[in-house]
């Protein structure tokens, strides 16, 4: 059993969540109960995540996509309801948004890096100001059929391919989720493919025109894995507390 103090301290020094400037206020942000023997993990902060957090045995969820996104401006509503569930559940919700979506070891890019068996991987996708993603090397130049069976396999999947770039990818660049803003610095920096989540109606032209395949794998799955790899973490670092994915497909 772990204090909920000490599991938020290691969680904002291990993310950095101070040194990250986000729409989302990362951290904590519901308080729970003070003692933690299971943690959710989940994509996003929902009432049926939350549901099945409780139902799992959870004291705490954490999640990528939080509640709180710039304050709370009035307890009514969606955050009433939020708020009156996690309160009377006990139920301690903590955020990690762009610190997980850039963290080198646990965040959704580095993870879907590694997927992929990228080397030379450089930091990319620089997100007013900040850099969230990475770009790298296939060691085997692959198609775009070969690349997508990789995620395919590996997030349980059906990736979708607006095929523009060469026949052979050696260069990738991944930004998980809503990542296709960063496709002009993709271009830019002669990348063969460019691996996000998902992405909007005027994408297709600009790749097209920029001779660049644009490889989408879903949103939501996209950004399962970073939440599923701190878990990991967390179990190494305490040995009795118990992790558990709450798996709560969007269908994007």
């Amino acid at each position: 059993m772990a204090s909920r103090d000490d599991i938020v301290s290691f969680l904002d020094d291990f993310l950095k969540i101070n040194d990250i400037s986000d729409k989302s206020i990362n951290g904590l942000q519901v308080q729970g109960t003070d003692r933690i023997t299971r943690i959710g993990l989940a994509t996003d902060a929902a009432l049926a995540t939350y549901r099945k957090a409780v139902d799992a045995g959870c004291q705490m969820l954490v999640v990528h996509h939080g509640l709180i996104w710039d304050g709370i401006r009035s307890v009514t509503g969606r955050n009433f309801d939020h708020l009156k569930f996690l309160i009377g559940n006990g139920l301690n919700l903590y955020a990690a948004h762009l610190p997980l979506d850039l963290h080198a070891e646990v965040g959704n890019n580095a993870v879907l890096a590694g997927m992929a068996g990228l080397s030379k991987i450089k930091p990319f996708g620089d997100y007013y100001g900040i850099t969230i993603g990475y770009s790298g090397t296939l060691k085997t130049p692959a198609t775009v059929a070969e690349l997508e069976a990789v995620y395919a396999r590996q997030l349980d999947c059906t990736p979708r391919t607006l095929a523009f770039g060469p026949e052979k990818i050696s260069t990738v660049a991944i930004i998980s989720g809503g990542g296709t803003g960063l496709l002009e610095e993709a271009i830019t920096r002669k990348m063969d493919c460019l691996v996000t989540g998902e992405g909007t109606h005027e994408k297709f032209h600009q790749a097209a025109e920029g001779r660049i395949h644009l490889m989408y794998l879903g949103h939501y799955k996209s950004e399962t894995v970073g939440v599923k790899a701190l878990g990991e973490v967390l179990k190494q670092r305490w040995s009795d507390l118990d992790t558990v994915f709450i798996d709560e497909p969007t269908g994007f």
